[in-house]
């Protein structure tokens, strides 16, 4: 019998021209909501090939991840249930798009981040200082 486990997700804090790219979602949970682009990591997928896979997907942007934000297991960060996020940050490059299950993509100022959906302002905080080191130099 195997072992019923989380599921695991990832998370990517995209910086393009100088500022963060949130999604909107498409579908619940949090539908309408604005989200970091991520999503569920697929069986023989490593979390780095699902967080470039999720971020153009939902962005059109190809990334170059930069960093491990953390990785976030809180068993309640999901009303659809128990998912551990690994997180990343990433620079975007090319052509912002919302595709797959994102009703948009949007860029916002690190200052103007609205309440987001599941734990993603969470993530964004803890990233913030690293946000702000490299965004001065793109």
């Amino acid at each position: 019998m195997k072992p019923k486990t989380p599921s695991l997700t990832v998370d990517t804090v995209i910086l393009f021209k100088n500022r963060l790219v949130l999604v909107k979602r498409k579908n619940p949970p949090y539908q309408g909501k604005f989200a970091l682009p991520g999503g569920f990591v697929e069986i023989g997928e490593t979390t780095e090939k699902a967080a470039a896979r999720e971020a153009f997907e939902e962005t059109g942007l190809s990334v170059e991840l930069i960093k491990l934000v953390g990785v976030y297991s809180d068993p309640d960060r999901d009303p659809r249930g128990h998912t551990v996020s690994v997180c990343y940050l990433a620079k975007g490059f090319g052509e912002l798009k919302s595709g797959s299950d994102a009703a948009s993509a949007d860029l916002f100022e690190l200052e103007s981040v609205p309440e987001l959906a599941f734990d993603h302002n969470k993530i964004i905080n803890d990233a913030k200082s690293d946000i702000n080191a490299i965004l001065p130099q793109m």
